[in-house]
């Protein structure tokens, strides 16, 4: 099944911001002390809150923080009565950074640590939901429902060699200054609080490509969402290839602004919380 979403207001213009400072100082939103271990929880919506988490992974050069609650998907959750927990990936926001690639080799572990023993729900994006769609393959009773952000088409093809090489490239300093994706790509790394080198030493990590044989041992609800502008799209073939799937398409959003988008937003607590 696919949806079409329309791309909303800018949050700005909606007075956004301030609704969710507020909910912050009135004390809807609670963070705890993981931050120190690279794990983020969230709680203490005035909601009556659903006992299964839901866990938050970044895409490649984000953040718990710069993409989920910057974003205000954080709050609207915690709003919603759901408990957030966020992971920050090797490589990324809190956790160790790494400078070997083999080091990447395997990114769930952080994400299995956070799960433990319980069932949870799970969104992702780019990096974060290829994450978290191994986890559901390798173990399938660890979530509940998935949402998959940023991916579609690029997880079933054969990894572009000449485009990966090319991002690796403008990483280690030898990119064309005319390649625009390379240039976005870049400015990531770059971000406050990042290392270039570690974030590429996670493009150069091992490769391990999904057999489309394994999407068939995924129990999760699962949710694609991916724009319609999405170099890694379209999502059709991801959603098709899932046992229990639904593709949402996201009208004239690119890869990059998929979590800004409110479509994106409308999308994941129509489907975690109704």
């Amino acid at each position: 099944m696919q949806v079409d979403i329309e791309p909303r207001v800018d949050r700005r213009q909606a007075g956004y911001e301030e609704d969710v400072v507020v909910r912050q100082v009135v004390g809807r939103l609670v963070v705890d002390e993981l931050h120190k271990k690279g794990r983020h929880r969230l709680g203490g919506s005035l909601t009556p809150v659903v006992n299964r988490p839901v866990v938050l992974v970044h895409g490649w050069g984000g953040s718990f923080d710069t993409t989920w609650k910057s974003s205000g998907l954080v709050d609207l959750l915690a709003d919603a009565g759901r408990e957030v927990i966020g992971v920050d990936l090797l490589g990324h926001g809190t956790a160790p950074k790494p400078h070997d690639p083999i080091e990447y080799a395997d990114l769930t572990s952080r994400v299995l640590d956070v799960i433990g023993d319980r069932q949870v729900d799970a969104v992702g994006f780019s990096l974060g939901a290829m994450t978290l769609l191994r986890v559901a393959i390798d173990h399938p009773s660890s979530v509940n429902k998935l949402v998959l952000g940023g991916i579609g088409r690029n997880v079933l093809d054969p990894r572009d060699e000449a485009a990966h090489d090319r991002l690796v490239d403008a990483l280690e300093g030898r990119g064309d200054p005319d390649d625009n994706i390379a240039r976005l790509f870049m400015q990531y790394a770059d971000s406050p609080g990042n290392d270039r080198v570690a974030l590429t030493a996670v493009m150069k990590r091992p490769s391990r490509p999904f057999d489309p044989t394994e999407l068939e041992r995924v129990t999760a609800h699962t949710l694609v969402t991916i724009g319609d502008k999405d170099f890694a799209g379209p999502g059709d073939p991801l959603a098709s290839a899932l046992p229990n799937a639904r593709l949402v398409t996201l009208r004239n959003c690119d890869h990059f602004a998929t979590t800004e988008n409110f479509g994106f937003f409308d999308a994941v607590l129509d489907f975690l919380v109704n």
